[in-house]
């Protein structure tokens, strides 16, 4: 099967393709690896390629095997344990620091037959807006190389739009999947907090957890909404390791009936506001799930959470006492406590992901001002599943996405209204790389 074919196939329709032998996962994995020698050049979106062990697997693959996922490759980002594969994770001091095992979304996605190519760029120790690091450099966009990716999950963003990677999981705290997602053009969830484990994900102060921050999640990244929902039914669930992560059963998306749900849309957040493009496919959206019969009116949820975050940001200094930091968490409560009592009156929430499309590189960093997660700090903050898909292009023909919102457990929900965005509006497109 042509090349193309392949790399231009979601993760859901390659493991058709393999479970029916349309394809082997030879043919699949080989395909990817050329399309990564072919972008990777100009993207430097993959840091450690595991090449013949990903081949390897596809012979297995193609023994037998009939895992949801069979034959499909993948990426992770450089924050994940991958035994035997170089984890720096963009800081100089862990070059060389290689993990003896797979990080419980890592080894679920091989259990359910997908195959690992590689790991992904981020900032150091996986936190930032902008994928760059005195390790491995910066991570470009496949839609404009003089733009970001973002980030924190950037080099996973930045190879599954380009199509070396048919899919992959990345970690957000306060827009780190989202924002890749919408810069990128993809789709991606950021789930429920505790649906999937963050077991065998490292930072700075190594195993991270429910207690040290409950907004970091694992999610996954993809080019449809139907590859989120397969990834999901991979990834969530206790692992008798993550303390954080209650047995709490999955919805089915695709039995959720979007007429019906109430929506709030705005344009509008703390101190941010979509630019003009951005509002417009804001508009679009919209107007989409009202054709879809969802009941949708103009209104924001309560103010705050950004302004919340940034505190929390602060707080990483060192500079906050115990007292200061006991109030910013009862705060943090009362803010949890608002946005359920508005939920109470909304299934969706429906805003930008960012005010713009992709910025060229540097724009987020530095002093300039410029922050692209006004829009998302709020849902980590609550814990809330909020997905990404693209619904337009900038006049400049970037993508810009939206993002998707329900209440808590609700990923189905979430994921059923950015279907209906995606078979609306059209969705993940390739990008001219």
């Amino acid at each position: 099967m042509a090349t193309t074919t392949l790399i231009g196939a979601t993760a859901t329709e390659l493991a058709r393709l393999v479970r029916e032998r349309g394809a082997s996962a030879v043919e699949v994995v080989e395909a990817h690896l050329r399309r990564i020698e072919a972008v990777d050049g100009t993207l430097n979106a993959v840091v450690a390629l595991d090449a013949e062990r990903a081949l390897a697997a596809a012979r297995r693959a193609d023994r037998g095997g009939d895992g949801p996922l069979r034959g499909v490759p993948f990426t992770a980002k450089d924050n994940f344990e991958a035994a035997g594969l170089e984890m720096a994770i963009g800081a100089s001091e862990r070059v060389g620091v290689v993990p003896e095992t797979d990080a419980t979304a890592v080894a679920r996605m091989r259990a359910a037959g997908a195959i690992l190519l590689g790991k992904t760029n981020c900032p150091p120790y996986g936190g930032g807006i902008e994928t760059d690091n005195p390790v491995y450099g910066r991570t470009s966009n496949p839609y404009d190389p003089a733009r970001t990716c973002g980030g924190s999950s950037g080099g996973e963003g930045a190879i599954v739009a380009a199509a070396g990677s048919a899919c992959g999981v990345g970690t957000d705290s306060g827009g780190s999947i989202r924002i890749p997602a919408h810069f990128c053009g993809l789709a991606a969830l950021k789930p429920t907090a505790g649906r999937i484990p963050v077991t065998g994900v490292i930072d700075d102060e190594g195993q991270i957890g429910a207690l040290g921050d409950p907004r970091t999640q694992v999610g996954p990244l993809a080019r449809s909404v139907e590859d989120l929902a397969l990834l999901l039914g991979v990834l969530a669930g206790p692992d008798g390791r993550d303390g954080g992560v209650p047995p709490v059963p999955l919805g089915n998306a695709a039995e959720v009936d979007v007429r019906g749900l109430r929506v709030a849309a705005f344009a509008a957040y703390d101190h941010d506001e979509a630019d003009a493009a951005t509002a417009a496919v804001l508009d679009r959206a919209a107007a989409a799930l009202h054709e879809a019969g969802a009941i949708v009116e103009e209104v924001a949820p309560p103010a705050g959470g950004h302004d919340i975050t940034i505190e929390v940001w602060s707080s990483y200094g060192g500079d906050l006492d115990s007292l200061g930091l006991y109030r910013l968490l009862r705060r943090w409560d009362a803010y949890r406590a608002e946005m359920l009592a508005f939920g109470a009156g909304h299934d969706v929430l429906l805003s930008p992901v960012s005010a713009g499309p992709a910025p060229p590189h540097g724009a987020l960093s530095g002093h300039t001002g410029v922050d692209p997660t006004s829009f998302t700090t709020l849902h980590s903050l609550t814990g809330w599943p909020a997905a990404t898909v693209r619904c337009d292009s900038s006049p400049e023909g970037l993508p810009i996405g939206m993002q998707v919102v329900a209440l808590p457990w609700r990923d189905d929900v979430a994921l059923a209204a950015a279907g209906a965005l995606e078979r609306a509006l059209g969705g993940w497109r390739p990008a001219p790389l």
